[in-house]
């Protein structure tokens, strides 16, 4: 083959420190926004972003050089810096893992749609419970004292 072809969507989750609800409505849409802004700085495209108060999720087209663990390291740093900065929330840090799933091109607006109902589905459902749904959906093997 003369030339390289790729479709690479990650749904990345990722939350506060000790699952604290610091992200509120008066800037979650920019927060949003900015991590979007972090995605498209790292030549990414932030396909759907978003979140509750205690999480967020990231849906996002990146390309076969992008290592994984720099793109998070960056975002979550970046993001925290304009958090203390901008929004003025000094005690806000991010938990130091992640979850990163791949996502097939078939399944992106189902992905889409479930990030676009958050608010919805956390009515009834933990963050914790949500992220172990999806360690136990990819067949990932955890401790649960480290979830």
């Amino acid at each position: 083959m003369s030339s390289t072809h790729h479709s690479l969507y990650y749904h990345f989750v990722f939350g506060t420190k000790d699952r604290r609800p610091l992200i509120v409505p008066e800037w979650q849409d920019r927060l949003q926004a900015f991590l979007g802004g972090c995605i498209n700085t790292l030549g990414g495209v932030p396909t759907e972003i978003g979140g509750v108060a205690d999480h967020v999720h990231m849906l996002v087209s990146l390309k076969p050089t992008h290592q994984i663990s720099e793109v998070m390291r960056n975002v979550k740093h970046k993001s925290s810096e304009w958090i203390h900065n901008t929004i003025g929330e000094r005690a806000f840090n991010w938990q130091d893992g992640y979850g990163a799933f791949t996502v097939s091109r078939s399944q992106v607006s189902r992905v889409r749609a479930y990030i676009q109902k958050q608010d919805e589905h956390h009515r009834v459902l933990t963050f914790r419970d949500e992220y172990v749904r999806f360690l136990k959906k990819h067949m990932i093997e955890f401790k649960d004292e480290y979830v």
